[in-house]
């Protein structure tokens, strides 16, 4: 499940991280609140095709990672996957396999995946976007945003933060002990808000707050609700107004649009089809769905290659807020894991069907999305892909 994922419960805890095919492989071209500020013209980067790469950049997506790509789909592991690297030399995306077992499109930058935890990044973003206009604090004990009957846990004397929310250092578990659903391929989409606040109130934490890194979806759901509240918009509608509408992104939401169920690639573990997952409840720990076009947006934005309103919010959300230890340090929704070559800001997510690496270097500024329509770890290519964007640069 990954360098900082919790064993799962077959379905349920795969939102931490996150078949044998004919397959072809495709190099693609490429009103908020009174309270906020409002959105921001950009500008999106071109997607660069390998035939207009201009001096002195090389194929940004090497032969060695399309090589590894296809061999994920042809052994059935995947049944497709679509990546994309965006650097200062532009945006590239390469696809190959299917959206599904049964044919349709070809896979390209516009195929609708859902991205599990992934979106925790986007939570982080908009923490930190409240955070800069001077909103909320990262100090603010939960409490002081939930109704006042909502009983919360505390550990000698000391209230659980949002900062602790955002950091996994909260306390409070993996994923809430009354989560009980009625589907076991759609586990999160009849838990309520009234379980959500019986779930804080039973909880009898058996650490310091802060003190220790635990990764939970139930935290971030949690921190999700309390933008709700502050803000009074459910949470897709937040993403909406304040990350996708922003930056360009109309492919990110959890509600898909028609257009966007007729791209949507079908989820798979093995040769089963999945469901999507619906999260309305704990959407803060991951509910949305996407293409690699509008992550390669996302992560331009990220590593300053586009200006934004988001700008300020988006570089406080990678900051090293608790070190884990030596390899991992954790960010606002964002892992920051050391490799041989670098400190790699990651967000990672899978559900039932899907898994999702998003990932990025602040130094040289290079990005990388990597999305299948499989139960299957696709870490490995998006940290494989970075590297050898490197060793080309």
């Amino acid at each position: 499940m990954g360098r900082y994922r919790h064993a799962p419960w077959v379905f349920v805890i795969a939102l931490l991280t996150s078949c044998v095919s004919t397959s072809t492989g495709s190099t693609s071209t490429t009103t908020p609140p009174a309270s906020t500020p409002p959105p921001s013209s950009t500008t999106s980067l071109p997607i660069i095709t390998t035939t207009t790469l201009p001096d002195p950049c090389a194929d940004q997506i090497p032969e060695s990672i399309r090589e590894s790509i296809r061999q994920e789909v042809d052994s059935g592991n995947s049944v497709g996957i679509v990546a994309g690297i965006v650097s200062a030399c532009g945006q590239q995306v390469y696809a190959y396999g299917q959206p599904s077992l049964d044919g349709g499109r070809a896979l390209d930058q516009d195929t609708v995946f859902e991205i599990g935890s992934t979106g925790k990044a986007f939570t982080g973003i908009l923490l930190a976007d409240q955070v800069q206009n001077d909103y909320l604090a990262l100090s603010d004990p939960l409490d002081l945003y939930l109704p006042e009957d909502v009983d919360t846990p505390t550990f000698d004397g000391r209230s659980i933060t949002l900062l602790d929310l955002a950091l996994h250092t909260s306390g409070l578990p993996p994923i809430p002990s009354n989560l009980e659903p009625q589907d076991e391929l759609n586990p999160y989409a009849d838990y309520t808000f009234t379980q959500m606040y019986e779930e804080l109130g039973s909880i009898e934490l058996t650490r310091p707050i802060g003190s220790e890194y635990e990764y939970s979806n139930f935290g971030m759901g949690v921190l999700g609700h309390i933008l709700e509240l502050r803000i009074g918009w459910t949470y897709e509608e937040i993403v909406l107004h304040r990350i996708a509408e922003v930056l360009g992104m109309p492919d990110t939401r959890s509600t898909l649009t028609s257009d966007m169920q007729d791209r949507l690639a079908t989820g798979y573990r093995g040769t089963d089809a999945f469901p999507l997952w619906d999260n309305p409840t704990l959407a803060g720990a991951g509910n949305l769905r996407t293409t690699v076009r509008d992550l390669l947006t996302f992560l331009t934005a990220n590593l300053g290659l586009q200006q934004t309103s988001l700008h300020d919010a988006m570089q406080l959300s990678h900051q090293r807020f608790f070190r884990v230890n030596q390899d991992l340090a954790v960010g606002l929704g964002w892992h920051i894991t050391t490799q041989p070559f670098g400190d790699v800001v990651e967000a990672h997510g899978a559900t039932g069907g899907y898994w999702c690496f998003l990932g990025f270097l602040e130094d040289p500024q290079v990005g990388v999305v990597v999305l299948t329509n499989t139960y299957n770890d696709v870490d490995p290519i998006g940290i494989n892909l970075i590297a050898t964007s490197l060793s080309s640069s």
